[in-house]
């Protein structure tokens, strides 16, 4: 294998415990933990075995959640028994490779009004870091982003790795309401919010893209494996394609 999925994990300076393995995730599933580390690379290899597992697990397999290094296998416990669907789980880890095509998705553009009335932590941001309001919104929108996981709410994509110059802590107190489309970043991840949530990521403007639609096949524009550009937009682009003037909440 190019990249050897069995590893060891270093826990405080001694050897941890040996990757992938299989963890209990009740009677119904099993939680494959391939990697420790957040990296571009794990998609590959979380991609090939979500494939084999909907080959292995057939008519019994339930439901497949991958997130930056782990994927969720919930399978049918009538149909399947667990000590056998995890049986079929070491077997397919055991000759695992990567498959680059799994984690190849769309490339997804987010026209992005970067600005204080909707992005009330862009001129923080830039603050805390040094940066001028401008350089903070350069760099964000300069590079691409893959989509590592979906949760949190319908629709949240977890979107990765932002240019280290824009690590930021969250929040020390969430927010009680984020409007719809906020554009936000926390650490080395960005998102937008598909829906009004409470949320302590540090906003930096707002997209006029429907990212939860009801309607739309799979519900969520964004899925994982995806890649993202946020690109600028003026205020009045952004108006002119329905973007949300919500005001947001003050944060102390």
């Amino acid at each position: 294998m190019s990249r050897g999925i069995h590893q060891e994990t270093e826990l405080g300076g001694r050897r941890g415990a040996r990757l992938p393995r299989i963890e209990s995730a009740g009677l119904d599933g099993w939680l494959v933990r391939l990697f420790e580390r957040i990296d571009e690379d794990n998609l590959a290899w979380l991609g090939a075995l979500a494939r084999r597992c909907e080959a292995a697990l057939g008519e019994d397999l339930v439901d497949l959640v991958p997130s930056y290094t782990t994927l969720l296998v919930t399978f049918d416990p009538l149909g399947l028994a667990p000590e056998v669907a995890r049986a079929r789980l070491e077997a397919l880890l055991a000759d695992l490779t990567p498959d680059p095509a799994a984690g190849t998705g769309q490339v997804h553009e987010l026209p992005t009004w970067y600005d204080p009335r909707v992005g009330p932590d862009l001129e923080g941001v830039a603050g805390h870091l040094g940066m001028s309001v401008a350089e903070v919104i350069d760099c964000h929108a300069g590079r691409e982003y893959r989509v590592f996981a979906l949760g949190f709410a319908p629709g949240f994509a977890f979107m990765g790795l932002l240019d280290e110059r824009l690590e930021v802590p969250r929040l020390s107190t969430p927010r009680r309401r984020v409007p719809v489309n906020s554009v936000a970043i926390a650490g080395r991840q960005t998102a937008a919010y598909p829906a009004v949530t409470p949320g302590g990521w540090r906003l930096l403007g707002r997209t006029t893209a429907r990212l939860f639609d009801r309607d739309r096949d799979g519900f969520s524009l964004l899925k994982v494996g995806d890649s993202v550009r946020f690109v600028p937009v003026d205020r009045a682009t952004f108006e002119r394609h329905g973007g949300d003037m919500t005001p947001v909440e003050k944060h102390s």
